[in-house]
């Protein structure tokens, strides 16, 4: 791939190109273009080292990765991502600025577990720092599609375990709640296969997985796409391994703190979709 590919010239471009190359890199690179992907503004102001120790890897696979994509060294591939910072939208100085006005330590340092008023604050400051960028990154046509989607369809069956387990929940009890029919897949008795089959032609498939992808989740989608069901997908970014499948797929980069996401992001955005959803269906 490496003597193959062009260097791409946008954010844009890089991602068409991870998307498309994405099997010929190697499990190693696989990783690091999902790193990189989940977090273009640290990509964008960390250096090299820093990157790598984010992404449990040695910088010398960082500057492969770069070379993989066309690029002559990394800092040819930091600058696609400082130039997706560039322009209207509020840029990540600003918004650094704003946080670091707040109380608390910085996102990058490491938190003090016996401080619960640190960790509190810390946690705040990710969530506002994703909903910012969520806020930025949320296409408007894709996500129109998307709740013009759920309107047209019989019911919605949603599909999210583990980490995206709550919200998939929340968003069940939400659908129920404006009048659209739903079903929670939750593999009660072992019978996720039979709750897939319950799935009509004109139902959709509502799913939410993230890094790392459940399993599970990911198997009822590819299944549902088999069958030629409608899904609908809310994951972290284009590589990951539903995103392709969606009728339409909207990407939420949720803040990570050590093992833990926080999941202020995929809320916010599931309660506009029921809010949008049920404003159409009481017309």
């Amino acid at each position: 791939m490496a003597s193959e590919q062009r260097a791409a010239d946008d954010y844009g471009s890089l991602v068409a190109a991870l998307s498309e190359g994405k099997s010929k890199l190697s499990k190693r690179l696989q990783q690091v273009a999902q790193f990189f992907l989940n977090n273009p503004e640290d990509v964008a102001i960390y250096t090299i080292v820093e990157i790598a120790r984010q992404a449990g890897t040695h910088p010398s696979t960082i500057s492969r990765f770069a070379k993989e994509m066309g690029f002559d060294g990394f800092s040819g591939l930091q600058n696609v991502f400082r130039q997706r910072l560039v322009g209207p939208k509020m840029t990540y100085s600003d918004r650094m600025k704003a946080l670091s006005e707040g109380p608390g330590k910085p996102l990058s340092a490491d938190l003090e577990l016996d401080d619960p008023h640190v960790v509190f604050d810390t946690f705040v400051l990710a969530a506002m720092d994703a909903l910012l960028r969520v806020r930025e990154d949320i296409d408007a046509a894709t996500l129109r599609g998307f709740v013009e989607v759920l309107r047209q369809c019989g019911a919605v069956h949603i599909a999210a375990a583990r980490g995206a387990f709550g919200v998939g929940t929340y968003s069940y009890y939400g659908f129920s709640r404006v009048g659209k029919r739903a079903h929670l897949i939750d593999n009660m008795g072992a019978m996720r296969e039979q709750q897939l089959a319950a799935m009509a032609p004109d139902d959709a498939l509502f799913v939410l997985t993230f890094d790392d992808y459940t399993p599970e989740t990911v198997e009822l989608a590819k299944a549902a796409h088999r069958k030629g069901r409608k899904l609908l997908v809310i994951t972290d970014n284009e590589l990951s391994p539903v995103a392709k499948l969606g009728t339409h797929t909207l990407y939420v980069k949720e803040a990570r703190l050590g093992h833990f996401r926080s999941q202020v992001p995929a809320m916010v955005l599931c309660q506009s979709i029921i809010v949008s959803l049920g404003s159409l269906i009481d017309r």
